[in-house]
């Protein structure tokens, strides 16, 4: 009886350790649940926060020179240009060169035909021969007092025409080769081979475009911001993202009373070759210059009625900026104050934007 009190005892025991364990476990487990349920909760929170700033994406505001400007339009011409005509006539025999080529200075474009030039040089050439022998004996016979003064004087000015004519049959025969005056790229070809052409019939266009010219009309209220060998550039709209720099070459001192304008010629250097005569194009003719100036691009400006501002980020929050805006172009304007140099400004984003909006930079250029 005994033994068997002592299992029973034994047995409950057990049941009641076991359940202790349970309940411990069970503890464990619930707290551990709780750690995690927090944990996700936190991360979602923390998720849900990031998504709330809104992206944007910015560009650091540099320093640099920009200037002030005068714009006008005009097309483009060249002072060196020239029309080629023949000193003789006569037919075509060959040509050289074709339109857009390059040629230089003296080179021969065109052949005319030169048989018969050439039997005249010829047959001047002798004649010239013949009457110099006779001028140098009426010479000899003058030193000997065999020939008067008279008859020799009538030798040497048969011999001086007699040389002229020669060496005027000698350039006919040289002008039968058409030569270009100035070096330049041929604008024009006017004659085919077989043609037969006068002295008046134009033959060729000689252009030289490395140096153009655009003519303006500045308003007579700029008269005292022109002066010659002032700094300007030029743009086209046909050649997106170029620049040729120029020069002011003339300014008349005359106003137009019809227009109220005054005549500027503008130079330009055509280094790439890419500036055609008649082309239209912006001339910007240079008037004032600042330096080390803080530039902030135009693709970063919210213009509101009259005014133009950007957002700076500071500190992840979007700081709206009144630009106090000084010279401008067709990328940069430049800020007087407000805005340091270094500082990231939104340039994609900020439309809608309000003062101190959090902003996530996702991008920068």
């Amino acid at each position: 009886m005994l033994k068997r009190l002592t299992s029973v005892a034994l047995a409950c025991m057990v049941a009641v350790a076991l359940a202790q364990s349970a309940c411990t476990k069970d503890d464990a487990q619930g707290k551990s649940g709780d750690a995690t349920v927090t944990d996700d909760t936190t991360k979602k929170a923390k998720d849900q926060k990031e998504e709330d700033l809104i992206p944007v994406e910015t560009t650091t505001v540099q320093t640099g020179t920009i200037s002030s400007f005068i714009l006008l339009s005009s097309n483009l011409e060249t002072e060196k240009m020239t029309d080629v005509y023949s000193r003789v006539q006569g037919l075509v025999d060959e040509i050289y060169v074709e339109e857009g080529e390059f040629v230089k200075k003296d080179q021969v474009l065109m052949k005319l035909e030169a048989d018969e030039y050439a039997l005249a040089e010829a047959r001047a050439r002798v004649e010239y021969e013949q009457q110099k022998n006779l001028f140098e004996r009426s010479e000899t016979m003058y030193q000997k007092q065999l020939l008067s003064k008279e008859e020799a004087d009538q030798a040497r000015f048969a011999h001086d025409s007699k040389k002229i004519q020669w060496q005027q049959a000698n350039l006919n025969l040289d002008y039968t080769s058409i030569t270009s005056p100035i070096s330049g790229v041929i604008g024009e070809r006017l004659k085919r081979q077989g043609d037969r052409i006068q002295p008046a019939d134009k033959l060729f266009t000689v252009i030289n475009t490395d140096e153009m010219i655009a003519v303006v009309h500045v308003p007579e209220k700029e008269l005292g911001k022109i002066a010659k060998g002032q700094q300007a550039f030029m743009t086209s709209d046909n050649l997106t993202g170029l620049q040729f720099s120029g020069w002011i070459k003339r300014v008349s001192p005359v106003v137009d009373p019809q227009s109220g304008t005054f005549k500027v010629t503008v130079g330009i250097r055509n280094e790439a070759s890419k500036l055609r005569p008649g082309m239209f194009v912006n001339v910007h003719i240079i008037t004032d210059t600042h330096k080390d100036a803080v530039l902030v691009p135009k693709t970063a400006v919210v213009y509101e009625s009259e005014a133009m501002h950007v957002f700076v980020v500071r500190d992840s929050l979007a700081h709206k900026v009144t630009l106090d805006a000084g010279y401008q172009d067709y990328e940069k304007i430049e800020v007087r104050k407000g805005i340091a140099p270094n500082e990231p400004v939104i340039v994609v984003g900020q439309s809608g934007l309000k003062d101190k909006t959090k902003v996530k930079v996702v991008a920068q250029r």
